[in-house]
């Protein structure tokens, strides 16, 4: 027992890192969305634009790591873990997202225009949601090519990245920009985890390691280029691979750390990250409401302290809706029903964004 409760502490910085990139991504909306509002910049846009190189793919590697216990098995059980499970989630708050923005940014053209417009989100994700529909080609993508030579696939996977393809297709450009990411994380998962196990037993020399990447990713993130394409060095070819991957295993190893150190910090960001999804599906609604009424009435004038509150609203409305409808038939919001499984549901049904 006592070696059990050791794995599971070993692992806790899986669900940390998840927290963590929940929070930098509502963070990201929260900031961006209220700064355009108010027409300036707060205090947190400089930790968005640090963040931004590895923002979402350490997401992407940390959705990877668990994908070498299921890529083998029979299609219908890993068609159910890793495509329907987030078919699943991706239709219904695509209805309910869109609904909710109907008349403003979803058209006003009646029943058959928002027919068109769902159609539509089927072949080209929609809006946020467009990270766990690439999840599920991901999957399907990386099982298909399974035979392939780590080295190839990752190579490719690579090359994608640093060609730097911009398309009017959500899918096409996030799919050459982030595979190699989700690639890296399933072909070096076991390297991972020794990565975390590692940094947890040599903590002073980790922080100097994290302290260097941290200096040199802000100096990149706020230097300017003379490229419209590339706006910052962050955003040039190569580099933007290199800090991809070098925040995302930064990611890692802090969250390793924090694990080791716990309390109540370690707790809440563990929290998020055990129910990423529940964040992920529900942030953009409570987000606009929030920033709407801060921005109309006036009631706080910096950008900043609104972007923060907005941000907080963002992550603790989506929990408290889950753990209201925890349950209750409602929970269907959070949790798929037994009724959309092609295979047995697992014993524990907890909402966090499948990574197995």
């Amino acid at each position: 027992m006592a070696g059990a409760a050791d794995a599971r502490d070993r692992l806790a910085w899986v669900d940390i890192a998840k927290g963590i990139c929940i929070l930098l991504v509502v963070m990201m909306h929260a900031v961006t969305g209220t700064g355009d509002a108010m027409g300036g910049e707060g205090f947190l846009h400089p930790v968005v634009a640090f963040a931004k190189p590895f923002r979402i793919p350490d997401f992407f590697l940390l959705s990877g790591l668990f994908m070498g216990r299921v890529i083998d098995r029979d299609w219908r059980l890993f068609s159910d873990r890793r495509v329907v499970h987030f078919a699943y989630f991706y239709l219904l708050w695509l209805v309910i997202q869109s609904a909710a923005r109907y008349g403003k940014i979803v058209g006003d053209g009646g029943p058959a225009d928002f027919a068109a417009h769902l159609a539509h989100a089927l072949i080209e994700p929609y809006s946020s949601l467009w990270f766990i529909y690439l999840l599920a080609v991901f999957s399907v993508v990386t099982k298909v090519l399974r035979r392939l030579p780590g080295g190839m696939l990752l190579a490719a996977a690579a090359l994608l990245q640093i060609a730097d393809i911009r398309n009017d297709s959500t899918l096409i450009e996030e799919f050459c920009a982030r595979y190699v990411y989700f690639v890296a994380g399933y072909l070096f998962a076991d390297r991972i985890f020794t990565l975390a196990d590692t940094a947890r037993r040599h903590v002073g020399p980790v922080l100097g390691g994290l302290a260097v990447w941290a200096a040199l990713d802000a100096w990149l993130a706020m230097t300017p280029t003379s490229d419209p394409a590339h706006p910052t060095m962050t955003s040039l070819p190569l580099v933007s691979l290199a800090l991809g991957a070098a925040g995302a295993l930064a990611i890692v190893v802090a969250a390793a750390l924090i694990g080791r150190a716990g309390g109540p910090l370690a707790d809440a960001i563990r929290v998020c990250g055990r129910r990423s999804i529940v964040i992920y599906l529900a942030f953009s609604l409570p987000m606009a409401a929030t920033r709407e009424i801060l921005v109309r009435t006036g009631i706080i004038a910096d950008i900043g302290a609104v972007s923060l509150f907005v941000m907080v609203a963002a992550v603790l409305l989506p929990l408290a809706l889950e753990r209201l409808v925890r349950g209750t038939p409602l929970k269907i919001l959070f949790v798929r029903p037994a009724r959309f499984h092609l295979a047995p549901p697992r014993r524990s049904a907890r909402p966090a964004l499948q990574a197995t």
